[in-house]
């Protein structure tokens, strides 16, 4: 018999209880909100330091990987949107382990992200408040933004909006008056296109430099996949999420290219390193009146933005483990407004990580986390491709429907960006400075895999079941 599509509505039957409350333009602006974030603003100097001008060409192999990664994605969430998202996808279409250590990676990732933005707020009230001890900024943040995730999905869209179209506005006058100083009549001759060549050349650190910086720019492009997550408490989740998708993609690629184009012509690429972001130091550079000041702000903001998101996310996913039977049934639960509060209690571990890592090596914090979540969205972007072939081989296998939205290049594509990926994050293990991803990584999934063992043993009902579900949406 054909593969229908009520076939996965078992998961979705038992993620009901969350509200769909998020239209189009705010699933767009989530995605755009969880990636335009500490990655832009603050990580894009580290990667300037290692490759210099050519971490454009970083950032662009990186975007790559991120455009093929939303193929693959775009068109499972289509057939399937629910909460669990991937991590579903790979429980009913791989195994359940798959969709065990998915999902908890994913959310221990999204948890330390959430501590990389906490430390990076400290650094930009720096800019106001040099004396003022970090821990302060972090508490009185870290409750605003408890706060509107304990309160509806409504509230959340309306803030994260608003918290990104700051951001995108922002960005677009940076081009904007960026172009005009590189560019214009009145243009500074210590300025210009010769900048991306002065300084060692394009490649000042070789082709090694522009090759690790690819992980960085990753890292930056992080939580674009948040839309597929949030696609089940979307309204119109099979019109919303394509249009989301699509242009949330094309704006980051174009943002972070032009911005990082320009930010390089104007500003020596060493010096774009250090504690400060590289877009403040631009200000700073030009005599631009506050400019510096309103920059710094709105990475600030993005901060938050980008915290706001990955705590939304995660709260979802653990809620999405607890419903599949993975975690304690208690934090499966929702509020009267269809939150689940007790998974987001949970999820806010990531505040405390951080501030402990920042009281202990406050000069190494950001990197540190940066390791700690990349390594979990990295193995759940990886899966995510594996899913994919999966996915589509036994869709067409069962005969299912036409699917409105399909991956180009299948499977060629979808196996070149799993490769390109894991070639990237394999190749931190020659770097001191990420080689913690792997140490840290791999012991991880020897760990998340023993305990889906001790889990699936004194559960054996509960594996029969969600195995014989898997089987059903296949073959029937």
């Amino acid at each position: 018999m054909a593969l229908k599509q009520d076939q996965f509505q078992d998961i979705m039957e038992r993620e009901k209880g969350l509200q769909r409350g998020l239209t189009t333009r705010q699933l767009s602006m989530i995605a755009i909100g969880g990636a335009i974030g500490t990655g832009l603003f603050l990580g894009s100097g580290m990667a300037i330091g290692f490759a210099g001008p050519s971490v454009i060409v970083s950032y662009a192999i990186g975007a790559i990987i991120a455009l093929l990664l939303m193929g693959c994605l775009a068109e499972m969430t289509v057939a399937h949107p629910t909460t669990g998202s991937f991590g579903a996808h790979a429980e009913r279409y791989i195994n359940p382990w798959a969709g065990f250590t998915v999902r908890y990676s994913y959310w221990f990732s999204l948890v330390c992200a959430v501590g990389t933005e906490v430390s990076a707020m400290s650094v930009y009230m720096k800019y106001w408040f040099p004396d003022v001890p970090g821990l302060l900024w972090v508490v009185l943040f870290s409750a605003a933004l408890i706060y509107v995730n304990a309160t509806s999905v409504n509230l959340f869209g309306k803030v994260e909006y608003w918290f990104s179209m700051v951001k995108v506005v922002a960005i677009v006058a940076f081009i904007i008056l960026g172009a005009t100083v590189v560019f214009g009549t009145n243009s500074h001759p210590d300025m210009g296109v010769q900048n991306l060549t002065n300084d060692g050349g394009f490649f000042p650190n070789g082709a090694w430099g522009m090759w690790i910086a690819i992980f960085i720019s990753l890292f930056s492009y992080l939580s674009i996949e948040m839309i597929a997550v949030s696609a089940g408490e979307a309204k119109e989740p099979e019109k919303a999420v394509p249009i989301a998708l699509k242009s949330a993609v094309v704006r980051l690629v174009l943002f972070y290219l032009l911005t990082l184009a320009l930010m390089l012509m104007i500003i020596p690429w060493k010096q774009a390193g250090g504690d400060k972001s590289p877009f403040v130091k631009v200000f700073e550079l030009i005599n631009f009146p506050g400019g510096a000041g309103i920059m710094n702000f709105v990475v600030l903001t993005a901060a938050l933005s980008a915290m706001n998101s990955q705590l939304y996310i995660a709260t979802r996913m653990l809620f999405s483990l607890s419903r599949a039977g993975f975690a304690p049934a208690s934090l499966g639960s929702v509020s009267k407004k269809g939150v689940p509060l007790k998974a987001l209690a949970l999820s806010t571990a990531g505040i405390a990580i951080a501030t402990i890592i920042n009281t202990v090596n406050p000069d190494n914090a950001f990197i540190v986390m940066i390791s700690l979540s990349s390594f979990g969205a990295m193995f759940a972007w990886f899966m995510v491709f594996v899913t994919h072939l999966y996915f589509r081989r036994k869709w067409e296998q069962a005969g299912g429907r036409l699917l409105p939205v399909r991956m180009i290049g299948y499977p060629y594509l979808t196996i070149f960006g799993a490769l390109l990926l894991a070639a990237v994050v394999l190749s931190t293990w020659f770097q001191p400075e990420f080689k913690d991803t792997l140490t840290l990584g791999f012991p991880w999934l020897i760990f998340i895999t023993i305990a889906y063992f001790i889990w699936k043993k004194a559960n054996p009902q509960a594996y029969q079941t969600s195995s014989d579900a898997k089987k059903q949406d296949i073959t029937q």
